[in-house]
């Protein structure tokens, strides 16, 4: 068994996730889902290129291409979803928040557009 990454899905993670990646195509996928899924958790991780995936992970332009139907279909919401639920319950939380905050900045800006107001017209600065 290769040696997984820190990004790898653990065991119990994965059987919770895998109902989700069943489609009703009726064809067995040729590259194990899990894998394709370890190796988007990968790029997420580690910031890499699609094109810079480890040579011992499917080859990018599959994972890619299933990261962009996954994401265009929602079974990236569903699987992060789900897996937000079980870190919830393995911290003895509700599976759902209860609550959320959003938290925003105020920027300071000039009252008029354009120029800035000066006392002297003639030494009037375009604002950028």
């Amino acid at each position: 068994m290769e040696r997984p990454y820190e990004s790898d899905l653990t065991d119990e993670q994965w059987a919770h996730i895998a109902p989700l990646l069943v489609f009703g195509s009726g064809c067995k996928p040729t590259i194990c889902r899990r894998r394709i899924v370890n190796a988007i958790l990968y790029v997420a991780h580690t910031g890499c290129q699609w094109r810079q995936l480890p040579h011992n992970m499917p080859k990018w332009n599959t994972v890619y291409s299933c990261y962009h139907r996954w994401s265009w279909n929602g079974t990236l919401d569903n699987i992060h979803a789900a897996l937000r639920e079980l870190v919830r319950k393995a911290a003895g939380k509700k599976p759902q928040p209860s609550a959320a905050s959003v938290d925003s900045q105020s920027v300071k800006t000039v009252a008029k557009g354009g120029t800035r107001a000066c006392s002297n017209a003639a030494t009037m600065v375009p604002s950028y």
